[in-house]
């Protein structure tokens, strides 16, 4: 590379608050354009927002104009929204802290799921070759008084840019600032920047914080005392898994033909996630907090549901084909299974979920306690859904093979998320007819509810984690099913017929907490009857008979 002609950081950050606002922000342009109507005042609009943007990004970068310290700076931002602006553009994500949490909180799995040839060229041209020149330039800095000053001047006139452009423009500005909250979450380095801030707040806060046992009291019922077996109550969480492409729940394709034919199946149409994604869904679901006051750094220093079982007296196993449990099963016993090395259900470094079923009929077998079993699927997680399931359930094609989902047609990516919607199925109907096997001498039930939905492309969204007031209802509206043998209907008194009539009624993942503890008959104050989805279908069963409701 041929020497470069030295600079005054001035222009550098000029030039580098440009480059950051063209190079990287393709998706804050599109849908700004988008957003905004193409003629004379449209287009005011969208000069004034790029103007104020720009002088924005020129204070920042002017803060850190200093020797020693600009050139790594403007590397690490290169480098960094380089990869944010590739998974921007990819998949329509935005960047908030709960974005940030689900890239702090993943696994090597998922991370090997979103590297592409694609993201490399975006690190490439985007981050390493600018970072380059940038290092091969001399930057000539003056003495350390008129550095101050020029610094001084550059942010002051950036800063009366910025507010003359917004008294100039302020309806307009304050009109597309009001009513497109999504703005912010758009703009690179900004949101990430924001974003890791806010989630390293909430990991500060979240270990000065107290932990807090809840349900101190949990006791079982005196109505465990009737129990003629020991109990098995399955608790299954989904993931990825939306409402809208179950066959079960009204989809036009039969994405659930198995759950079908199972008798007794209890379908429920309208529930609705706690979060976006598994990050907050997992530990809130688990929780009583419920979504409106869920608390990310409180929840991690405070018991859960499982907790309270425990106490009561149940054993709680938690079983993960996932990225682990997000705290919730700290305190009860995990059997991580999504590393074995099971020559048919395990291939490419990750298990499929039949593995979470693996030995299930010699644990009932050996059962000698009432238990709650979670099994944590793998489930839908994109973006690689055809690594989701066997070949033998790609009903469904043609299937997208590629994590870059917006070089795919959208058929072919439905076809393979609803393929692994048919391999939920096929995993759901076989842990129901083990169940069902074995009710003569375990009570046996299972709860199906997945963590949170799936963006597969309409409004330009793919996966999850979209922050929940933006959200569509894709990536909140999930699939809860439900089955009870006989037999534990009898003991644990369940109306199935209620449930029944009662399955179009509004729910949440906020009603998990209490339906589990009023399912299980556990006595504490922390249970609130008014969130028990079971609580109006209790049955009194004399001598095997439902006798009243």
């Amino acid at each position: 590379m041929p020497n470069l002609k030295a600079v005054r950081p001035e222009l550098v950050t000029a030039l580098a608050s440009i480059f950051l606002l063209l190079g990287f922000n393709l998706t804050l342009w599109q849908h700004l354009f988008a957003i905004t109507d193409f003629n004379g005042k449209g287009l005011l609009l969208r000069g004034a927002f790029a103007l104020m943007v720009f002088c924005a990004f020129n204070i920042f970068l002017t803060l850190f104009a200093f020797k020693r310290v600009l050139k790594p700076v403007l590397i690490a931002l290169f480098l960094i929204s380089a990869g944010v602006a590739y998974f921007m553009s990819q998949y329509g994500v935005m960047i908030d802290a709960g974005m940030f949490r689900n890239f702090a909180e993943t696994n090597a799995t998922e991370v090997r799921d979103l590297l592409s040839l694609k993201l490399a060229a975006y690190v490439l041209f985007l981050g390493v070759l600018p970072s380059v020149i940038l290092w091969k330039t001399p930057i000539i800095y003056r003495r350390w008084p008129r550095e101050v000053l020029s610094k001084v001047v550059v942010s002051t006139v950036c800063a009366c840019a910025i507010g003359g452009v917004a008294l100039i423009n302020y309806q307009g500005l304050s009109s597309l600032f009001r009513n497109h909250h999504e703005l912010r979450l758009m703009v690179v380095p900004s949101n990430y920047i924001g974003a890791s801030v806010g989630y390293l707040s909430e990991q500060v806060k979240s270990a000065q914080q107290p932990f807090v046992s809840i349900g101190q009291d949990a006791t079982r019922s005196t109505e465990w005392q009737q129990h003629k077996r020991k109990s098995l109550t399955v608790l299954v969480v989904g993931e990825s898994a939306r409402a809208e492409n179950f066959g079960i729940l009204g989809y036009n394709r039969d994405t659930t033909p198995q759950l079908k034919k199972e008798r007794g199946l209890l379908t429920f149409t309208d529930v609705h996630s706690c979060g976006t994604e598994t990050a907050v869904s997992v530990p809130c679901m688990f929780s009583n907090m419920g979504r409106k006051d869920y608390d990310a750094s409180a929840a991690k220093n405070k018991e859960g549901m499982l907790d309270v079982l425990k106490r009561a007296g149940l054993d709680v196993i938690w079983r993960d084909n996932q990225s682990g449990c997000k705290g919730t099963c700290d305190r009860v016993t995990l059997q991580d299974v999504s590393n074995l090395k099971d020559p048919v259900l395990c291939a490419n470094n990750e298990c499929r979920d039949e593995i979470l079923l693996q030995g299930l009929q010699n644990f009932i077998d050996h059962l000698d306690k009432d238990t709650v079993l979670v099994l944590h699927q793998m489930g839908s997680h994109g973006p690689e859904y055809f690594k989701r399931y066997p070949k033998a359930f790609e009903k469904f094609t043609p299937v997208c093979e590629s994590n870059a989902l917006n070089n795919c047609s959208r058929e072919s990516i439905v076809n393979g998320y609803d393929n692994t919607l048919l391999y939920t199925d096929h995993v759901l109907a076989s842990l129901i007819d083990t169940l069902r096997s074995n009710q003569d001498k375990v009570d046996t039930a299972m709860l199906y509810l997945s963590d949170h939905g799936e963006s597969l492309g309409e409004y330009n969204l793919f996966l999850h984690g979209t922050p929940y007031m933006l959200a569509p209802d894709q990536q909140k509206h999930v699939p809860m099913i439900a089955w009870f043998s006989d037999n534990y209907q009898q003991s644990f008194a369940v109306d199935t017929h209620c449930l029944q009539n009662e399955r179009n009624a509004p729910l949440s993942q906020d009603n998990l907490f209490h339906s589990m503890l009023g399912l299980l008959q556990v006595h504490t104050s922390v249970y609130n009857p008014a969130l028990d989805m079971f609580a109006g279908c209790r049955g009194i069963y004399t001598d095997g008979v439902l006798a009243n409701e």
